[in-house]
């Protein structure tokens, strides 16, 4: 005879402003890079939470139902802003040129674009503050299909099939975007960093 799962936590709104708040701002301020609509999205998980409280089943704990909640509307974020750019035909529909930055015989990096060493012993670099600062700065001056596509894939670990989907992008577009957003990324961190 099978059971239902036992519930592991329940639903506590009351507290999750207190508890939850300033993670989410955080994860979402990380991902769109606009204050005021980081603040809102948290906002509106809360009232999406709220909304859906009962079909809370239990299995994961509150932060992680939340940040759930808040990744499909940051999602949904990405999403408009895509929809918008291809509307204005911003999104270009051939291939890139590559031999920008590439040698069209061999595949191998053109000298003028080709990455420099950044020349830092530190392998914690992540950890430290002021790279983080100087990175967040780099990626606030990407386009914003761009930083959505960087986000999804890189700190959401998102497959690519599924950001093709979310933001009704071809697989060649997807390619050229995150080519594009790691040499600007880089160049920018070369920039502003060493």
């Amino acid at each position: 005879m099978q059971t239902e799962p036992e519930k592991l936590t329940t639903c506590n709104p009351r507290n999750w402003v207190k508890n939850y708040a300033d993670y989410l701002y955080n994860y979402a301020i990380t991902r769109i890079n606009e204050d005021e609509l980081a603040r809102d999205l948290v906002q509106e998980t809360f009232l999406a939470a709220l909304e859906k409280i009962e079909k809370f089943e239990g299995r994961s704990n509150e932060r992680t139902w939340l940040t759930a909640i808040l990744k499909n509307k940051i999602i949904d974020v990405y999403r408009k802003k895509s929809s918008a750019l291809l509307k204005q035909g911003i999104i270009e529909t051939e291939n890139d040129n590559t031999q920008d930055f590439f040698n069209p015989d061999d595949g191998h990096w053109n000298d003028k674009h080709r990455p420099q060493a950044f020349g830092i012993e530190d392998f914690d670099i992540l950890g430290k503050k002021e790279f983080n600062q100087i990175l967040q700065r780099c990626l606030s001056k990407l386009p914003s299909l761009w930083l959505s596509v960087f986000t999804m894939k890189h700190l959401d670990d998102e497959s690519a099939e599924t950001i093709c989907t979310a933001l009704k992008i071809s697989s060649s577009n997807f390619w050229v975007i995150i080519h594009r957003a790691k040499v600007n990324l880089r160049s920018c961190l070369q920039k502003n960093w060493i």
